[in-house]
């Protein structure tokens, strides 16, 4: 439940208003005279609880009873234990590094924040820090500059964190300069939620913060890679392997 008490904390004002709403709705449905519109009242508040406790248990499941941060559906095609070089991308949110270092003590694990992204200045990022401290080794990186020799890495994993690159043609220089630093053979792991159906179902409007399967293959067919594999790690978000042609 870590994670998913973090996603609580962070998102606790649009929880509030939309039951301060939703309560809202209940009591001016019973101080109307029409049935029918205090019928309709009572639905969309109805509706507004549910989606609030629909988002909470799919980040959840999502977060906490997945393998997001697992990474066991990489088996067959990540052999960590013959990996040298690893790059790890996170957005100001890192529950993954100590992980793997703890796993894999002989990773050449560097660990990058996006620069400027969304989350440096939430007001749960002073708690998810406490929770998932910061990797000692971490640094911040612009997404159009990796600090990484040419054909140098393994394997950079970023995990629900590219989509904090706004904008698409920051995203295919960020896709461009992974290709740079990613050895011939290497691949780049991206987990992230689309915006698609089951999202805008469970999310509702929260789905506008991700980036279609569309945009995403767009970015990384204009950086000259190729995706490799797609497949569901949950209901709620996709794998990628991409890597050179």
């Amino acid at each position: 439940m870590k994670i998913t008490q973090l996603v609580i904390l962070f998102n606790y004002k649009k929880i509030l208003l939309g039951i301060l709403v939703s309560i809202l709705l209940f009591f001016i449905s019973y101080k109307i005279d029409s049935s029918v519109l205090s019928i309709l009242l009572k639905i969309i508040g109805v509706l507004i609880l549910l989606n609030i406790i629909a988002s909470i248990l799919a980040s959840y499941i999502l977060y906490d009873k997945s393998d997001l941060y697992e990474l066991e559906n990489l088996k067959g095609i990540i052999d960590f234990e013959n990996t040298e070089n690893v790059v790890l991308i996170h957005a100001s949110f890192d529950p993954l590094s100590q992980k793997l270092q703890s796993k894999y003590p002989h990773l050449n694990l560097s660990v990058c924040d996006i620069y400027g992204n969304r989350h440096e200045h939430e007001s749960g990022i002073k708690v998810s820090k406490k929770v998932f401290p910061p990797n000692p080794k971490e640094i911040k990186i612009h997404p159009d500059k990796l600090p990484f020799e040419n054909n140098s890495q393994d394997i950079i994993l970023a995990i629900t964190a590219v989509h904090e690159i706004l904008n698409h043609n920051d995203r295919v220089l960020f896709f461009k300069e992974a290709k740079r630093v990613l050895k011939n053979d290497g691949s780049i792991i991206l987990s992230e939620q689309f915006r698609d159906t089951i999202n805008f179902i469970f999310f509702n409007i929260g789905a506008f913060h991700f980036l279609s399967q569309k945009q995403w293959k767009k970015a990384i067919h204009e950086a000259r890679l190729n995706i490799i594999k797609n497949i569901k790690i949950t209901p709620f978000a996709n794998m990628l392997t991409i890597k050179k042609p």
